[in-house]
């Protein structure tokens, strides 16, 4: 179940995602009528639809952002997610929300929200298929966030998959490189706050209901983003507002399908899936804006797939390993040996 939890935020928008549970628990069984596959298949399904969705969004932030400032999308981003949330929450009223970790639902909200401000303002200025590619270093963040901050046990080889992911990094921006784009910069801050998202829900999760942790962050985010909207705020026209409704629909539905795709099969079985977000990125770069992707761009993206996707497999597989270790006096030897725990 943390692994799942840990996985969902490698997506943008973790703590919507989060939401979007919430949001599809009292509505009619929606999933697909493929009674025939494998969970594994009907997981990939639903992670390549998010992923077409997400991509979507992407392409009308930056036709929206022609006419409003990123930061202004990002407020109605939230607004809107506000509205799915108001609801359901008159339905289940308002004692879910006991809790005496304020302060960390507030930290938790704003962290999320430089995420997101940081990647609707970064796609902007940034090419579409290399902000992808640097956003899929969120897992990696989490993974070093949870070992500094959480004292989680991440051995040997899992550090060096994030180190190796880190090195993809350099690839893409290249830094003695004359054609450095510091814009790299603000993609790079969105993943790793996207990271740090994904260790406060960890955190809070050990003593707080999923209801809380959900319902605090939306409740938080539109207020909170209003804050750096006000300082370049315009009415948006009829057809701005018209993309915004879109921005909200996909949004929606790609967090949803994120979600289904998780209940239907753990992180490692969809992990795989999630990176064909950037060849979508890469086309569709392409056809709505002109962009090429260089071949540094490529190369880059597969070395950070490649360590996400192992350093994904090491936690599920160690999970699972953990719920079913049988229960053994404190003195016994741990049932995992050094080799199986690196």
């Amino acid at each position: 179940m943390a692994d799942k939890r840990r996985c969902t935020g490698a997506a943008d928008g973790f703590a919507l995602v989060l939401l979007s549970n919430v949001a599809a628990a009292p509505m009619p069984n929606l999933s697909l009528p493929l009674p025939a596959l494998t969970p594994t298949t009907r997981a990939a399904l639903w992670v390549v639809a998010a992923g077409f969705c997400s991509t979507a969004m992407n392409v009308v932030i930056r036709e929206v952002a022609a006419e409003l400032h990123p930061f202004e999308v990002t407020f109605f981003r939230c607004f809107f997610g506000l509205l799915v949330l108001v609801p359901w929450l008159m339905r289940v009223g308002f004692g879910a929300l006991r809790t005496r970790k304020m302060g960390f639902f507030t930290l938790r909200a704003l962290v999320s929200l430089v995420s997101m401000l940081t990647w609707f303002y970064g796609i902007t200025v940034v090419p579409l298929a290399t902000a992808t590619a640097l956003n899929f270093t969120g897992p990696l963040f989490a993974t070093a966030g949870a070992a500094l901050i959480l004292s989680e046990t991440v051995r040997l080889r899992r550090w060096m998959a994030v180190l190796i992911g880190f090195l993809g990094v350099l690839i893409i921006i290249r830094p003695g490189a004359s054609t450095l784009d510091g814009n790299l910069l603000i993609i790079l801050v969105s993943a790793a706050t996207a990271g740090m998202g994904v260790v406060t829900v960890k955190f809070l999760s050990r003593s707080e209901n999923a209801t809380s942790i959900v319902t605090y962050m939306v409740l938080y985010s539109a207020p909170l983003a209003l804050i750096p909207a006000l300082f370049v705020w315009r009415w948006p026209s009829l057809g701005a507002l018209a993309w915004l409704l879109l921005l909200g629909a996909l949004g929606t539905t790609a967090h949803f399908a994120v979600v289904r795709a998780y209940s239907a099969a753990d992180a490692s079985a969809c992990a795989p899936f999630e990176f064909l977000r950037m060849p979508v990125a890469a086309i569709a770069a392409y056809l709505f804006f002109g962009e090429v992707t260089d071949s540094w761009t490529w190369v880059g993206a597969a070395i950070i797939a490649a360590s996400s996707i192992y350093v994904a497999h090491r936690e599920a597989m160690l999970a699972r390993r953990a719920a079913h270790r049988p229960l053994s006096p404190p003195s016994a030897p741990s049932a995992i040996s050094r080799h199986e725990a690196l």
